[in-house]
């Protein structure tokens, strides 16, 4: 069996790059930074069902999604959550808050219809992440 992405998360997500274990995914919503690992991993739904050294390579990853994040965009929290009630799949949101932005300081989901990207915002992020050796 090979690594599939959820449906949802296909559906919702741009795809960024690969790390060594998981993909980066861009919310297509414009409101907030807010960027999605996913381990590129069989059937798994939790942290704890990794192996040990695919967890360590997670939160490695997600300690240079967030170093990055917070260089190349502004706000006042980032929030690291793993969330399923929807999505089984295991993934890692990373979302930038601001104390002004629209919901804050409710949770993100279903507060508003998502406001997607532009194609050239889309570039633009695209280019940070390869200028910021995001996946080197």
């Amino acid at each position: 069996m090979m690594f599939q992405l959820d449906q949802r998360l296909q559906d919702d997500c741009i795809f960024i790059g690969n790390f060594e274990l998981s993909q980066l995914l861009l919310m297509n919503d414009s409101t907030y930074p807010w960027f999605i690992l996913v381990p590129q991993r069989v059937q798994i739904e939790e942290i704890y069902q990794l192996s040990e050294t695919d967890q360590q390579q997670l939160w490695r990853e997600s300690t240079t999604l967030a170093r990055w994040m917070a260089q190349e965009f502004r706000f006042d929290k980032l929030n690291i959550g793993a969330l399923g009630n929807v999505v089984r799949q295991l993934h890692l949101h990373h979302v930038g808050r601001c104390t002004t932005d629209p919901t804050w300081p409710a949770p993100v989901w279903g507060q508003h219809p998502p406001k997607p990207y532009a194609a050239t915002e889309i570039k633009t992020i695209m280019c940070q992440a390869d200028a910021g050796l995001l996946f080197s």
